[in-house]
């Protein structure tokens, strides 16, 4: 194509959730408060398991930067989406497009990979107990964590120096409230098959490999906790596990219904509605659902917000004298 009798589009029109009229106070003001208490019940996570020796263990390591992919992700995605519903639609830059994608694509390549290797630690945990103190080292743990979070950079790195190279000269409305990569591929002038090659190979480790090592896993869970003799220990078992395969369920659900069997074109609000629950809600169910079914959590946040309590018992009996 002739690049030199054309218009070179160096911003695009982000029309995020239209004009919502008389409920766009209303829009900003729930997503906000999803918004704050997502990052508020992230870092409590992450406070916690820093600070309580009772969840000084693999499992909670691994969940604490689970929570800091979360805090990242949404971090990244929910202000552009607040301040397009105050004004109804904005430009942005293609390199601030870009490069949002890039910092969507790096937490994302990150928590795939982490989930894998929670349902690792749970496999271990679970298939060979004996060995688990040995297998999971904290030096192994670091070894782990710091591959999940190599990966994501680096992949998502690859995928953003092809999209750096595409260059825009027709439309530039994007009817979304974030820049995800189909739409920057559609509105491209150029040649957009090596970024399609690139997304497609990084998404297979990404994406499936981690799933079906997942799967795997969880068969080799089930068929050990069926062998327990006991009721009662066989529910011990599978309630170590049953938040991360919630979570799984949830998170690959998601990413797989967007990215993978996304809607058609025309379905633009299904499409919005499903980035919603992917970029909102998600990262305020994971901590909840973890902290709601994990004892051991929920006695880390009773141990430090008791004192806190007693001391405001106290200083309202001192006020009252």
């Amino acid at each position: 194509m002739d690049e030199t009798n054309q218009t070179i589009i160096t911003e695009f029109l982000l029309l995020g959730f239209g004009n919502l009229h008389q409920f766009k106070i209303l829009v900003f003001t729930l997503f906000l408060m999803i918004h704050i208490m997502a990052l508020t019940a992230n870092f409590l996570v992450i406070v916690l398991v820093g600070v309580s020796r009772s969840l000084h263990s693999p499992m909670y390591f691994f969940l604490s930067q689970l929570s800091l992919c979360e805090i990242l992700f949404t971090s990244n995605i929910v202000p552009t989406m607040l301040w397009l519903i105050l004004v109804g639609g904005g430009m942005v830059s293609v390199t601030r497009c870009i490069s949002q994608f890039y910092l969507l694509g790096v937490p994302t390549i990150a928590q795939c990979l982490l989930l894998a290797v929670m349902s690792f630690d749970r496999h271990v945990a679970i298939c060979r107990p004996l060995h688990y103190t040995t297998i999971m080292t904290f030096t192994h743990q670091l070894q782990m964590v710091a591959s999940c979070w190599m990966l994501g950079f680096t992949l998502a790195f690859f995928i953003f120096i092809f999209l750096s190279k595409l260059y825009f000269c027709g439309p530039n409305i994007i009817n979304h409230f974030y820049c995800d990569v189909a739409p920057l591929l559609r509105l491209s002038c150029s040649s957009t098959s090596s970024v399609e090659l690139v997304t497609g190979v990084v998404a297979f480790p990404v994406i499936l490999s981690p799933f079906m090592f997942i799967v795997g896993t969880y068969i080799s869970i089930i068929r050990t906790i069926l062998k327990i003799p006991s009721s009662t220990g066989r529910h011990k078992a599978f309630s170590t596990c049953s938040s991360h395969l919630i979570i799984v369920c949830m998170y690959y659900g998601t990413l797989s219904s967007i990215y993978i069997f996304p809607p058609r074109d025309d379905s633009v609000d299904v499409n919005k509605s499903l980035s919603v629950l992917y970029t909102l809600v998600t990262p305020l169910f994971n901590p909840l659902i973890y902290s709601l079914r994990n004892q051991d959590i929920r006695c880390a946040i009773y141990k430090y917000i008791q004192p806190l309590r007693l001391w405001k018992l106290s200083y309202n009996m001192c006020a009252g004298h």
